[in-house]
């Protein structure tokens, strides 16, 4: 049976993914959900909705692609959501521009509004880029961390194009 509630935390994800380089469309919310994947399992009484097999989620101008999309609930509300992939791909249109992504892992934890990218992690918009092994957004407070800010190992990589160019 299709319950909307997963696919709509499933789609707080690709805001959150999107919304560290600008504010999406407005439009988008208010376009219809499109959800491809190449099978289903939801366990209610688990509290869990794994989504797995090309997932590909669609609304206006955002698009997600994993290989395993992972909605955990409590009480038909979602707590968390995990996209896995190799890697998992997004890419949303913004006020500022196209935003697109990847990461092997993608955690978003709802109470906290936190987003956390983990392995290879990439956000590219225009040509300016920021790549670590993590990085962390904080959507309330609108607080990006990366590399050792983050928890993460490696060394945090920003290409930041010149103005005017």
């Amino acid at each position: 049976m299709f319950r909307a509630k997963p696919l709509l935390a499933l789609m707080l994800l690709m805001a959150m993914l999107a919304s560290q380089a600008g504010l999406a469309l407005e439009s988008d919310k208010e376009q219809p959900m499109e959800l491809a994947a190449d099978s289903v399992d939801i366990d209610e009484s688990k509290g869990m909705s794994i989504y797995r097999g090309n997932v590909d989620l669609r609304q206006g101008s955002m698009q997600l692609r994993a290989d395993v999309v992972t909605v955990h609930q409590n009480k038909r509300n979602p707590t968390k959501i995990i996209a896995e992939g190799r890697p998992v791909k997004f890419q949303q249109t913004t006020d500022n521009g196209l935003v697109k992504g990847e990461a092997m892992r993608a955690e978003y934890e709802v109470n906290s509004e936190n987003l956390v990218m983990i392995g290879d992690a990439v956000l590219i918009q225009g040509k300016d880029t920021m790549r670590s092994d993590r990085i962390v957004y904080d959507r309330v407070k609108s607080v990006v961390k990366a590399g050792a800010a983050a928890k993460g190992k490696e060394r945090v990589r920003i290409s930041i194009e010149a103005p005017g160019k």
